[in-house]
């Protein structure tokens, strides 16, 4: 087993390099030029020039990566050139909204995906079956954007004074007060590592509502997630589903589900303790690439519903040419990516004990 962890381990050196420069490269090919996106069109020839000096853009390519590698190493993305802030505190803000996100998102999709791929597959060609399939399709089948709206248009007001009523849009309710953790800890900029940290969980809501024991403001941010949540994890809930059904179908034939109904199990025993568990080797892998597909920044979610995630602020940041936040989010992202898929190699080694002796 160590043997394995370690192989993961170091296959991800070269993937990580690779991910930098391809970013670097990327980044410097979207058209346009930053002085002209910032300044504007007439912006003279002199104050250009002066931009690109300030910002590093006239030094050559290889100038230029050596310096972003240098700084990357170090935990520093550089300042934006759109608000002249670190681009760690744009992270540090951005960031946590999506990850909260993804975090619900993945959760209801995984539960309704496989409970609906399940049940699907037990009850193969009858009407749960087609039932099942048919929620599945019109979920990959519905634009974000339009779900987004109908979901806050039934329970924001059709449900308006019920129990099920929900919040249409925002990250917290008018007048909801969470002091920031960076005024609690005295927190300075000389803090470093310790700044970014206190920043992220500060524009956490439900984490930082957690730390100061402000349940009513928690339990407003997970009432503020659920449409959201429901919105981003319909897609991901749709693939999820279609993935199990195949899965299951495939191990329900297998000689050792066979024995065990030929055993007496209960049927519950056998769908959940045999078969399941050995049709999650492709149902982790999918499950694993929605999170990335998810963590990339869902831009129509958080547009209609008003949330400051990553997906607006990298949209923004590539119409300004701000090659320095869309270098961050990028390799932020990318890493975040590839630690989910090592984890998801290493749940294999736990599902299924072949793949560790192979």
């Amino acid at each position: 087993m160590a043997q394995f962890v370690t192989r993961r381990f170091v296959l991800l050196l070269p993937v990580l390099v690779g991910i930098l420069i391809v970013t670097f490269t990327l980044v410097r090919l979207i058209p346009g030029d930053p002085c002209k996106a910032m300044l504007g069109e007439r912006a003279t020839e002199a104050k250009c020039s002066a931009f690109r000096e300030r910002f590093g853009l006239n030094d050559s390519i290889p100038v230029q990566f050596a310096r972003y590698i240098g700084r990357v190493v170090q935990g520093d993305f550089g300042t934006s050139i759109q608000t002249g802030r670190p681009v760690t505190d744009v992270l540090a803000e951005r960031l946590p909204m999506t990850v909260e996100l993804t975090f619900f998102a993945v959760i209801f999709a995984s539960a309704a995906g496989v409970l609906l791929g399940v049940v699907s597959a037990v009850r193969q060609n009858s009407a749960g079956d087609v039932a099942a399939m048919v929620i599945a399709n019109t979920g990959v089948s519905m634009p974000i954007f339009w779900l987004g709206l109908m979901l806050a248009y039934i329970f924001a007001l059709a449900l308006k004074g019920t129990f099920f009523q929900l919040p249409p849009s925002g990250r917290l309710a008018a007048g909801a007060n969470l002091p920031s953790l960076m005024k609690i800890w005295n927190i300075t900029e000389e803090d470093g590592m310790r700044r970014f940290l206190t920043m992220f969980l500060s524009n956490s809501v439900l984490l930082s509502a957690l730390i100061q024991g402000n349940f009513p403001v928690f339990v407003d941010g997970l009432r503020h997630m659920v449409l959201p949540s429901l919105a981003v994890g319909t897609i991901s809930m749709s693939v999820i589903a279609r993935m199990t059904r195949g899965a299951m179908l495939d191990v329900l034939t297998q000689d050792y589900v066979r024995v065990a109904r030929a055993k007496g199990l209960a049927e519950r025993a056998v769908i959940l303790k045999h078969a399941l568990r050995n049709a999650l080797v492709p149902i982790v892998t999918v499950i694993g690439l929605q999170i990335g597909g998810l963590l990339s920044g869902a831009v129509l979610t958080e547009t209609v519903f008003n949330l400051p995630g990553m997906g607006t602020a990298i949209v923004t940041a590539i119409t300004a040419r701000d090659y320095p936040v869309v270098q961050a989010f990028t390799v932020v992202v990318a890493m975040i990516f590839v630690l989910v898929n090592l984890v998801v190699d290493l749940s294999y080694a736990y599902l299924n004990p072949r793949i560790r002796v192979s």
